[in-house]
């Protein structure tokens, strides 16, 4: 379904971020990308919903190269992204931005559905605008459900626990997990989270603009952890100690 072939990208004028990063994503998986901060997977990302285009490499989406479209022609196509750092839209309401997403008007079901999602109650927010009077976390769970609305073949979600409470992450795991038992598309999450990392079907690492390990959950799950439990362990002894 989504294929990267010798995918890069440069800092026009600096560093190489992404470095011949060549992967396949099968349709209806949940795969997610993690890895350390600075290591480039927002930008990988960005490179598939077509917010950077690339420096070099081929990007292949149901068979068409798209690699030289931009945003929009890949919206089009069936690509969502839900932005780290969400864009606020003043004098338009959540109701708006939601139908716009699906592209229909939405009934009020429909709507409390989508919102029930992320963990928002549909009859305090449908009407709000999307402006500052909404917390950082309120405005990520609303794009998160407005990428929901848009049931794309390839939704994109970069760090959707950020700025989230524990009772609104737990419910967008459950969603996660629901539309991945109803093969409702393809979920591209990047995360650090193992309760995500968890639910994968697949998981990728990423480090240093390049794939350091990918496969199924099963398998390279397990050597995260111990590769965490072995970084940690040496801290916690020489903390006894003092």
């Amino acid at each position: 379904m989504l294929q990267l072939e010798h995918l890069a990208w440069t800092i026009p004028g600096g560093n190489e971020i992404i470095k011949d990063i060549t992967l396949r994503l099968d349709a209806g998986r949940l795969v997610v990308v993690t890895g350390p901060n600075g290591g480039g997977k927002t930008t990988l990302a960005k490179l598939i919903a077509g917010i950077q285009a690339p420096s070099a490499g081929r990007i292949l989406f149901d068979g068409q190269d798209i690699t030289g479209l931009d945003v929009t022609a890949r919206a089009k196509a069936g690509i969502a992204y839900a932005f780290q750092q969400p864009v606020r839209f003043k004098g338009l309401a959540v109701r708006d931005l939601l139908e716009l997403a699906a592209g229909r008007p939405l009934s009020e079901l429909e709507l409390c559905d989508l919102l029930g999602k992320v963990g928002l109650c549909a009859q305090e927010y449908v009407d709000r605008e999307l402006d500052a009077s909404l917390s950082g976390g309120e405005i990520k769970r609303i794009e998160i459900a407005s990428v929901l609305a848009r049931g794309a073949k390839l939704s994109i979600f970069d760090e959707p626990e950020a700025g989230i409470d524990l009772w609104s992450f737990a419910r967008l795991v459950e969603t996660f997990e629901e539309l991945r038992s109803k093969g409702a598309g393809t979920l591209l999450v990047i995360s650090h989270q193992e309760r995500i990392l968890s639910i994968a079907d697949e998981i990728v690492v990423v480090a240093d603009g390049r794939v350091r390990q990918a496969g199924p959950a099963a398998q390279v799950l397990p050597t995260l952890l111990a590769n965490e439990k072995a970084v940690r362990c040496p801290l916690e002894k020489e903390d006894a100690r003092v």
